[in-house]
This record gives structure tokens, sequence and C-alpha cells, in this order.
């Protein structure tokens, strides 16, 4: 199956020379699925913050930081098209499947990185622009360039990149980083371990085939469920932070609590779960629970902000 990998990649790489993508290829560059998690954490970020912002400022302030994300996606791949020609995971990405060349790619990314940036800094303000500058250069160069092939730890350091999008949107409003802006990051920072070493587990053949050093693949299964279930235990309380700061009211206490309690328990499947097709459906079920687990906790933050219902559980 490796040979076949690599078989694959050589022959799309010789492909891709002469290829140009269309615009969906392009858009496939930005991860539009990443993008959109970004875009809505950004949004929970501004919604939360004291203060107003203008929505034609706060909609173009969203839409450049989805497209500062899109291009550290397309620098991502661009970086990485060696190794994704030989995961079944990612082979099939625009850069590896031939539909556009690495040249292409890298071009297309600098520039949407550049002009998100500038653009966010002359519309909206530069301390936002320089977070999402830190964002995309902390992606590429920490993690992607820095981590992701070198070290079991890169998801542990590499994932504050995918947690600063609330702290811009709150620095899109107020100009400033906060301390509930910071709950806001370490809530994404504490979650992206154990959420993408469930991914890890039932996908390492293909992390071992890249020769990617991801958890599985260096400390091996039983390491990697252990590590889920510690960073699940500490990622619950995390989550209760917003509380007594008055960041989060009654509902979202209510909810970060029973869904928390959920995430553990999957996490402890996932601990004891550990043969065949029951170990690979356990961290599947997590993987595909974290996601949903994030998305609600920041929905409803957002929920008890936009509609004004934030009941602080201490006053």
């Amino acid at each position: 199956m490796a040979d076949l990998g690599v078989t694959l990649g050589d022959e799309t790489h010789k492909s891709s020379l002469t290829t140009g993508g269309d615009a969906s290829d392009y858009f496939a560059l930005m991860k539009p699925r990443v993008m959109s998690l970004v875009v809505f954490t950004a949004l929970v970020g501004m919604m939360a913050a004291p203060g107003s912002i203008h929505p034609v400022i706060g909609f173009f302030a969203l839409m450049l930081i989805a497209i500062g994300a899109g291009a550290s996606g397309a620098l991502n791949m661009w970086y990485d098209a060696d190794i994704d020609r030989l995961m079944q995971r990612t082979i099939k990405r625009p850069i590896p499947a031939g539909r556009v060349t690495e040249g292409e790619a890298l071009v297309f990314g600098g520039i949407f990185a550049a002009g998100s940036v500038l653009c966010l800094g002359v519309m909206v303000n530069w301390v936002a622009a320089g977070l999402l500058a830190m964002t995309i250069a902390y992606y590429l160069f920490v993690y992607t360039m820095g981590l992701k092939r070198r070290t079991p730890h890169n998801i542990v350091i590499g994932g504050a990149a995918g947690a600063f999008p609330p702290m811009i949107g709150w620095a899109a409003v107020t100009g400033t980083v906060s301390l509930d802006s910071i709950v806001l990051f370490l809530i994404i920072f504490i979650w992206t371990p154990p959420h993408f070493w469930a991914l890890a587990l039932y996908r390492s053949d293909d992390y071992k085939r890249a020769n990617v050093p991801m958890l599985p693949v260096v400390a091996g299964p039983d390491e990697t469920r252990r590590q889920i279930l510690l960073y699940s235990l500490i990622l619950v309380p995390v989550t209760l932070l917003p509380l007594p700061m008055e960041l989060g009211g009654m509902m979202y206490g209510a909810v970060a609590s029973v869904m928390g309690m959920v995430f553990l328990w999957l996490a402890y499947k996932v601990f004891r779960n550990r043969e065949g097709a029951l170990a690979d459906r356990s961290a599947k079920r997590l993987f595909a629970y974290s996601i949903f687990y994030l998305f609600v906790l920041f929905c409803t933050l957002l929920i008890e902000h936009v509609f004004g219902i934030l009941t602080p559980i201490i006053s």
C-alpha cells in the first residue's frame, strides 16, 4: 500500500507541473471545513466582547479572518504536498491530485495571507491584524515547518494556531486582548489534542507511512489513549472558566457540564477499548463528538450574548 501511495504521488506530481486548477480547487486549498470553524469561533469572540462594532465592519472583519485562515491552509498544503501524496486521507487534495501546482498554491496562499492582514489592519484595527498575522505565521512556521515532522508534541504546541480566532474577533471589537478572550483561546487550545489524537488513533497507518511523528506512531496507541483521557479531564474544568468571569451564564454552565460529562465518558471508552474494530469505533465517536461539542459550547455563548440572556451564576 505504501508503494502504491508513492507511485500515485509521483504520477500526480508530474501532472501537476502542467495543470492549473479551477475555482473549486483553490477553495479546497483553503480547507473550508477548518475555515468555517475559524469564522464561527471568531464570531463568538466578536459578539462576546464588550462594546460594539458596525455590522458592515464586523462582516468584513469575519471575511478577512476567513481569508487569512484559508491562506494558512493553502500554505500548509504547499509545504506538506510531499507527505499529502503518501496519505490516504490527503491524497485527493488539489496538489497531490495534480489539479494545482505547488507554486500556484504558494503564490495563492502568500497573496491572500498578506492581503487579509493588511486589509484587516486598515479596515478594522492593527491589534486584530497583528493577531491574524501571528496566527498565520504560527501555523506555517511553528506548526507546519517546525513541529509537525519533528515531534509528537506537534499538536499540543501547534494547536495554538487554531485557538487564536476568538481572540482576533474580540480584538476586532475592542482593539485589545483581555483575560476573557484568553479563556476562549484556552478552551480551544486544550480541546485540540484529544480531538486530533482521536483522529490519529484510527489514522495512525497514514502518519506512519508519511513518517509524521504523531503520538500514536511514536508513543503507541495505549499512551495516546492515556493522554486523551488526561487532556479531557483538564478540558472540562477549563470550559467552565467563563462562569466565574461572567463570560458565560447559567445556560452555558448547564450545557458545558452535561456535554463535558459525555466527552469524559467517550474519552474513557477510548481508554478502555483497545482492540480491533471496537477501538477504532470508540476513537471515531470521540472525534465526531468533539467537533459537535466545541460547536455547541461556542453556540451557547453566542446565543447568550446575542439575545442578552446571560444570567451570571455568581452575582
